[in-house]
């Protein structure tokens, strides 16, 4: 409960608090009321009593008189004796019709004056008060007694005959009334508190489900009703916060191939596969970072405090490793892959809409290009006709020799020496510089350009291994897409370029990635089979990222595991991705496989991977990639070490 609500529930029970106060006040007014009407009521009745008894019968319906005869005033004088002892009276006295003391027990008639109270007495109506004994007398102060005016009446009760004045004590009388007074306020107190708690515990509950549907309504129009997530709304709501405080990436998630889960599985499995991503996203994210669900199987991310683009894919590429961790839906074991496009703040702009929109296109970019991981370029604004340009320059590029090739080393744990190279090729562009491979590579494996990039790559690549080593022993790494990984031809074209280029086959290392595998595996499976009997040796990359069945793993001709970088990025801080990297490990030596673990960036985590028993490692903590003339260098000064 909030403050202000707090402060307002208070404020209420205060003030309805008032009215019941007041009515309890007003209640025990009225009590003390009845209690003194039903005292005076008793000392009358008491009064009555002893006239009818012991007064009238002694004067017999004579009329008092100023001098009452000494046999009645002896007798009167002795009932009242007895009358004060058995304390039914405190004092008795006689009036006459006209309101003068002739009788009095203690003897003091006064002065002789009527009294007032009396003479309204002698007209038939009885009279009574409450008062202290000895009122009269400013200097005594008597016990607490009701001061009754009884009139006398003849034999035939037609006639007044006098008034008999009587002092009946209080005391007894009035503590029976506190009694029966303080058990009613009792009953009334409790009463009443009952019924303003109850007022109050009801006017507790009537605001506590309002407040408690108001804040379900606040919930629901921010969040996902789903998985229980941020919503899309509330997600731009964050991305405002990130432009607002600058160094953080702003990200969209599509998850690969979700409608073919919902096909297959039914909705009900990718609804229950929805919400365990969400926990686990949702589980290792960061405090203050966020994700959200933006409909579908899209995702949303913003995290905070990242610097560069290189942070905001490492970060970025163990979102998608915990993504693609396999988990037990009603006991089917499911694995997912995702595409991921992000913009950074505020490299790539400060307008919230605007910077959702371009981490929306660089996810599709991605998702096209099956890059796992692209950070939106200008390019990805109008696919659809910057596509079609792109592809007559990239074949315009290959043909007049605007490819270069970069390489990063791959390091052997055991000796401690570089033993192989990975070929990645790059893009001069003579307008736009040099870009890397997701600014163009999705274009070219949307058409046939792929094949001519792929066999520009090789051959490039197997026409440089002897100017980078020419002892023999360096072996070279060369991606190959599922299109190329597909043709019928394609083993033999390989093979073709080792013989020109006259390269021992066992110097080249074909890096498949699981999905290349998935997509016509019998075809990959007659293709792989072609070049590892002639020497080539095969190679899975970003192994753990897919959804290989280990079976058909074992089937294949693959020489070596490459672990996806993800995994290996983030085995330092996450022990199950530590756990993960160990098991492929071992899994890879148990098949016979050597292990590559790629992505390495701290010392610690080459440590790990050493106490692992990797065989090989590759990542920017041991070297960058780097031009061909940078590479010669760095095997030169290893050489010499």
């Amino acid at each position: 409960m909030t403050t202000s609500v707090r402060r307002l529930f208070a404020t209420f029970a205060l003030i309805s608090l008032v009215p019941v106060v007041a009515l309890a006040v007003v209640l025990a007014s009225v009590t003390q009321r009845q209690a003194d009407a039903r005292g005076l009521a008793q000392a009358k009745a008491q009064a009555k009593l002893l006239s009818l008894t012991v007064v009238e019968p002694l004067l017999d319906g004579v009329p008092v008189a100023s001098s009452l005869p000494a046999a009645k005033r002896s007798v009167l004088g002795s009932a009242v004796a007895a009358a004060i002892h058995n304390s039914e009276v405190l004092r008795l006295r006689l009036r006459d019709t006209s309101g003068r003391m002739v009788f009095a027990d203690d003897g003091n008639l006064g002065t002789g004056e009527p009294d007032d109270e009396a003479v309204e007495a002698a007209e038939g109506v009885t009279k009574a008060r409450i008062t202290t004994l000895g009122a009269d007398d400013k200097n005594v102060s008597g016990p607490s007694v009701v001061e009754v005016y009884e009139p006398l009446y003849s034999a035939d009760r037609h006639t007044v005959t006098g008034v008999v004045e009587l002092y009946v004590p209080y005391a007894e009388i009035a503590q029976d009334l506190r009694v029966q007074r303080r058990t009613l306020l009792l009953v009334l107190g409790v009463g009443l508190l009952a019924l303003w708690l109850a007022l109050v515990g009801l006017a507790s509950w009537i605001s506590g489900a309002l407040r408690r549907s108001s804040e379900a309504n606040a919930y629901q129009a921010r969040h996902d009703a789903l998985t229980g997530l941020p919503n899309r709304a509330q997600f731009s709501e964050h991305a405002g916060s990130a432009v607002a405080r600058g160094s953080a990436v702003i990200a969209m998630i599509d998850l690969d191939r979700f409608k073919q889960v919902n096909d297959t599985l039914g909705h009900a499995i990718g609804d229950h596969l929805l919400r365990e991503l969400a926990g686990r996203l949702r589980g290792h994210l960061r405090e203050g970072d966020v994700v959200a669900r933006l409909g579908g199987d899209e995702f949303g991310l913003v995290l905070f405090d990242v610097h560069g683009e290189d942070e905001a894919r490492c970060a970025l590429g163990r979102v998608r490793a915990l993504i693609a961790e396999p988990l037990l839906v009603n006991d089917v074991p499911l694995a997912v892959e995702s595409s991921v496009g992000f913009v950074l703040v505020p490299e790539d702009g400060d307008d919230v809409e605007a910077l959702l929109v371009k981490a929306d296109v660089a996810m599709y970019a991605a998702k096209r290009g099956h890059f796992g991981v692209t950070r939106h370029h200008a390019d990805h604004e109008q696919y659809d006709t910057a596509s079609l340009r792109l592809i007559g320059e990239l074949a315009d590029g290959i043909a007049h020799g605007q490819l270069v090739l970069h390489y990063q080393p791959k390091t052997e744990l055991t000796l401690g020496r570089i033993n192989a190279v990975e070929a990645l090729v790059r893009w001069q562009h003579p307008e736009r510089g040099l870009l890397y491979p997701d600014a163009f590579l999705f274009a070219a494996e949307q058409t046939e350009l792929v094949d001519p990039l792929t066999r520009w790559v090789l051959k490039e690549a197997l026409l440089a291994l002897p100017r980078l080593d020419p002892t023999g022993e360096l072996s070279m790494a060369v991606n190959v897409s599922a299109r190329s990984l597909g043709r019928l031809d394609f083993a033999d074209e390989v093979l073709h370029l080792l013989s020109s280029t006259d390269t021992d086959p066992q110097r080249l290392l074909v890096e498949i990635t699981e999905t290349a595998l998935l997509v016509d595996p019998a075809r990959a499976a007659t293709t792989l089979g072609r070049l590892a009997r002639a020497g080539v040796r095969v190679s899975i990359d970003d192994f753990g990222a897919g959804q290989t069945s280990l079976g058909y793993l074992a089937t294949l001709p693959v020489h070596e595991l490459k672990i996806d970088r993800a995994f290996v990025m983030a085995m330092d801080r996450e022990p199950r991705n530590a756990a993960i990297v160990r098991s492929v490990i071992d899994l890879g030596h148990n098949l016979g496989f050597s292990v590559t673990a790629e992505g390495v960036e701290t010392a610690q985590v080459l440590a790990d991977l050493q106490a692992a028993d990797c065989d090989s490692v590759q990542g920017y903590f041991l070297a960058r990639p780097g031009s061909e003339s940078a590479i010669i260098e760095r095997l030169r000064t290893a050489a010499l070490r």
